[in-house]
């Protein structure tokens, strides 16, 4: 294992190692104006929302590697507290990068990458028209996290208003994931797409709690089939299937696989746990535990 001595390795190869290990980073394309009303849109990946009561995002615009000198963001909510965060999806991507080239301060990055200027509600700054979702804020503090190059600085903004497209909702009102198309920061020249391809569900076990993988029976846990992950996704389960119910799904489903391998339990054992394993993929948990539990019923 490559360990990285984070004192003694210079700026531009930390900044890669860092951004080649945490992502993807959801992309803050923020938009400030100066003292003067000059406009300015630049894309951030050092980006999250941090607290929905109040509703507070916080984004970091570092200082250049090459200079150390401050991004016009930083000078120009330096000078007007506010911004408006545009969340880049697909469709606008490539006019999000070109707006991240290193243009002059007088110049208009909604010009130059194409996209369309909207006044906003209650703060001065232009929202993105082709954004999916734009959050107007008011910039409550400005942290400074160092004086050198790479040095970030942490916008803390309060969203005052939020601006949605129709055509990302859903039947109930809400944002539909598979509508939004977002796109993501990786390291290097890579991004992400959060599209059917990339996403899966996972239920949070807000008002669940799962048996855990200690009360699980040793010989699933060291199965040889089965991953770390499997095991965790086995162990999300609120009580496994009793006896009877493994026995029924057992007569019904795996009958013919008990009968072709009853002289060979090793290998039924092996075929068990690869159908579990695909019962797995496909969020069928509850049939996952009863194909494993039928072995030694």
């Amino acid at each position: 294992m490559l360990t990285i001595d984070t004192t003694e390795t210079k700026n531009p190869k930390l900044h890669h190692f860092l951004l080649g290990s945490v992502g993807p980073r959801p992309i803050c394309f923020a938009s400030t104006i100066d003292k003067e009303g000059n406009r300015n849109l630049a894309p951030f990946s050092f980006f999250n929302v941090f607290s929905s009561n109040p509703p507070i995002a916080v984004f970091s615009p570092a200082r250049s590697g090459r200079t150390g000198q401050q991004k016009d963001t930083y000078n120009n909510v330096k000078e007007v507290p506010e911004v408006v965060i545009n969340i880049v999806d697909y469709s606008m991507v490539h006019q999000m990068s070109l707006a991240s080239s290193p243009y002059n301060p007088n110049e208009d990055e909604f010009i130059k990458s194409g996209l369309t200027a909207v006044e906003s509600q209650v703060v001065k700054p232009w929202r993105v028209k082709e954004s999916p979702v734009q959050m107007e804020c008011r910039v409550n503090d400005v942290i400074e996290l160092g004086e050198g190059g790479g040095a970030g600085n942490l916008i803390v903004c309060e969203i005052l208003k939020i601006h949605i497209s129709e055509n990302v909702l859903d039947e109930n009102q809400a944002i539909d994931q598979k509508k939004i198309d977002l796109v993501a920061r990786m390291g290097g020249d890579w991004y992400c797409r959060a599209d059917d391809n990339s996403m899966f569900e996972i239920k949070k076990p807000i008002t669940t709690r799962g048996v855990g993988v200690d009360a699980m029976p040793q010989e699933i846990v060291n199965s040889n089939i089965l991953t770390g992950n499997d095991i965790g996704q086995l162990g999300g389960i609120e009580a496994l299937p009793n006896e009877t119910e493994v026995n029924d799904y057992k007569l019904i489903e795996l009958i013919e696989l008990f009968v072709s391998l009853e002289d060979a339990p090793e290998k039924l054992e092996k075929e068990l746990h690869l159908r579990a394993k695909d019962l797995l993929k496909e969020n069928k948990l509850t049939e996952a535990w009863k194909t494993l539990l039928s072995f030694n019923n």
